[in-house]
């Protein structure tokens, strides 16, 4: 299993407007490959928005955000588990 962290920043004023885009466009772009297996989305009051999506392999990548929404671009990490 593969678990991608992918996280942006919205502007000040864009902050509502984007985690509108990213639940309602964004993620379901990404939920209907088979490889997919689940995702979730969370929001800091600093106006960050994180997505953790869990894949069997190849995680496909989320669409580019609407520029005039972001304070600065996305980053993201890719994560496996660690047998303990």
């Amino acid at each position: 299993m593969i678990v991608r962290m992918w996280e942006v920043k919205a502007r000040p004023t864009g902050h509502a407007e984007l985690l509108t885009w990213l639940c309602d466009d964004a993620v379901p772009s990404i939920e209907v490959y088979p490889l997919h297996m689940s995702t979730e989305v969370f929001s800091s009051a600093d106006n960050r928005l994180v997505v953790i999506s869990k894949w069997r392999s190849a995680p496909v990548d989320l669409p580019a955000p609407p520029e005039h929404l972001v304070a600065r671009s996305p980053h993201m990490w890719e994560f496996t588990q660690v047998d303990r």
